[in-house]
């Protein structure tokens, strides 16, 4: 981190301390007294639910192995709640309760049994703290949408005593929730927290005008968060899929309660589902760009049911930064935009122009993409501009890691600024034979000298896929810089084999053939995919380096043959 970039950061410190200190004065003794006092003996409505689990991590869990966050605890005849988690990621997937959707997918008395004496034991020992892991914002809010959603599996055949405390501390952790709802983290914490007061206003019985306030204040929530093209403000296309499976079930309860559906949720969803799209490749995964990781196809199954838009996504998401090429069954899609503000960007990567290709239900090019919580290490690398299928200079990224242990602590290593402009135009080719676009970011120019060009376009055949990337300077080099190499860099997925015959390599994959050239000499070496579900893969990467003072321009193409 420069010296330019420290009062940026210093600031953003002050911000998050200041905010955490208003938080912790609002859960003072004194405040924590308005939590307490009578609440509701019963559920007006038990809302549903799209996230759906697997019954075998529920067996797991009644055995007493809990796997969260990439880490295995055996509790043993213990209860988990009792042990000390192994990372902040393993207590906040813990206390956030999701995984009650495994013991609903298993659908038997014994899941639901195990279910209630899970919640049980949390009454027991983390309910009394209001601190913690627990009572982190994003993950307080998780766990109200989980037991509200989850209702029917815990109260199915429970005792009275349990059915009692359950709602007293639902009525305690909604009422915790409103008052530090301002203090939650920008982003996606705070509209998670918002999400959650929404549903506890529909599902606890209370004054109707609390209902219609926390739903308005949703609403407004939903304005700051999601641009006119349907994105979300940190540039995540996951964020897309997870906001709409907490928001479509409020929607769908409002509307089932016979209460008036905001504008702005309405818009809100009117507006993602399509953006939703506009990120999904060829075989339906989401597009590995800033903070995706390996989707959840049961979930994007269920969120497509919704979209009741007819034809194609937008070929540029303006707001978000994004560009998408799509015809002939291949899809091309690449970040075109700057980096989201600092506050928002600590999943953010550094993958300006960086692009995906998929065809024919193919993965072909790809990012690294974001490996499971928990792995700091492989996120860190993850988010370089190296883990990208774009072009570093130096083994240097285009943006810039605030990346001090202290700091990865408390702010999570937000980005810097790198690119701060991205100039776009689009292309349409001789004959309208082809689509593309070309742009240009000033990530490297600060501190390099050069500014990145890249053009691609696509037949609309869908058939060839042709790129050229430029480095111009901007100045004259200084000192070491004239010694830098750039790395031009295409990932590929792990189901692409790749023969190299001459000056071309040949690419398989699912009934497919392509072929890739360029006009300078390439490598194939040795990639890791993080994006997976059975955890980071070995692949591999066609890498092009050259001296960009010798070699300012590149020019290359994917072509089908099969």
């Amino acid at each position: 981190m420069s010296l330019a970039d420290k009062p940026q950061i210093a600031v953003l410190t002050i911000q998050e301390a200041w905010r955490r200190l208003r938080r912790r004065l609002r859960n003072g003794p004194i405040h924590r007294l308005r939590f307490s006092g009578a609440g509701p003996d019963r559920l007006a409505v038990v809302p549903p639910t799209l996230f759906q689990g697997d019954p075998f991590i529920a067996e797991a869990i009644y055995g007493g192995r809990f796997l969260f966050a990439g880490r295995l605890v055996e509790a043993g005849r213990g209860s988990i709640f009792q042990l000390a988690p192994p990372t902040a990621e393993f207590a906040a997937e813990l206390h956030g309760f999701a995984w009650l959707s495994h013991h609903a997918a298993a659908a038997d008395a014994l899941s639901a049994q195990n279910a209630r004496a899970l919640v049980a034991d949390w009454l027991r020992f983390s309910a009394g703290r209001l601190g913690g892991a627990a009572f982190e914002p994003e993950v307080a809010a998780r766990r109200v949408i989980a037991w509200l959603s989850h209702a029917d599996l815990l109260l199915g055949s429970a005792e009275y005593d349990f059915y009692r405390r359950f709602l007293k501390s639902l009525t305690i952790q909604t009422r915790y929730l409103r008052s530090i709802a301002q203090e939650a983290p920008v982003g996606l914490p705070r509209l998670t927290v918002r999400m959650a007061l929404a549903l506890s206003a529909l599902c606890l019985p209370g004054p109707s005008g609390r209902m219609r306030a926390a739903a308005q204040q949703l609403a407004d929530e939903l304005d700051r968060q999601i641009l006119p093209d349907g994105g979300h403000v940190s540039r995540d296309p996951a964020a897309l899929a997870t906001i709409l499976g907490d928001l479509l079930p409020i929607r769908e309860t409002l509307q089932g309660q016979g209460q008036p559906v905001p504008k702005g949720i309405y818009s809100a969803i009117d507006r993602m589902l399509p953006a939703l799209r506009f990120f999904r490749h060829t075989d339906g995964t989401l597009a590995l760009f800033n903070g995706t990781g390996c989707s959840n196809m049961q979930l994007m199954a269920a969120l497509m049911r919704f979209d009741e838009t007819l034809g194609e996504p937008l070929s540029h998401a303006r707001h978000s930064g994004y560009h998408r090429l799509a015809t002939g069954g291949t899809v091309v899609i690449a970040d075109t935009g700057c980096p989201p503000p600092v506050a928002l960007s600590r999943n953010a990567h550094a993958g300006t122009l960086a692009f995906e290709l998929s065809s024919a239900a193919a993965r072909i090019v790809v990012n690294c993409g974001s490996p499971q919580a928990g792995q700091a290490a492989l996120k860190r690398l993850s988010r370089s501009t190296a883990a990208h299928s774009t072009v570093t200079i130096g083994d240097r990224s285009s943006s810039r890691f605030a990346g001090q242990p202290h700091l990865d602590r408390f702010l999570g290593s937000p980005l810097v600024p790198g690119p701060t402009n991205v100039q776009l135009d689009e292309i349409v080719g001789e004959g309208d034979r082809t689509t593309g676009f070309e742009a240009t970011h000033d990530g490297y120019d600060r501190d390099l000298g050069y500014l990145h060009t890249r053009r691609l376009e696509l037949e609309n055949d869908g058939w060839t896929l042709s790129g050229r990337d430029r480095l111009t300077p901007t100045r004259r080099p200084r000192g070491r810089e004239e010694a830098r190499e750039a790395a031009l860099r295409f990932h590929l997925h792990p189901q692409v084999s790749v023969e190299t015959i001459g000056d071309i390599a040949r690419l398989s994959m699912r009934g497919q053939t392509w072929r890739f050239a360029v006009d300078r000499p390439f490598t194939i070496e040795d990639s890791i995919l993080f994006a997976d579900s059975s955890g980071p893969r070995r692949t591999l990467q066609i890498v092009v380096t050259v001296d960009p003072g010798l070699t300012p321009e590149i020019c290359w193409s994917f072509e089908r043959l099969s």
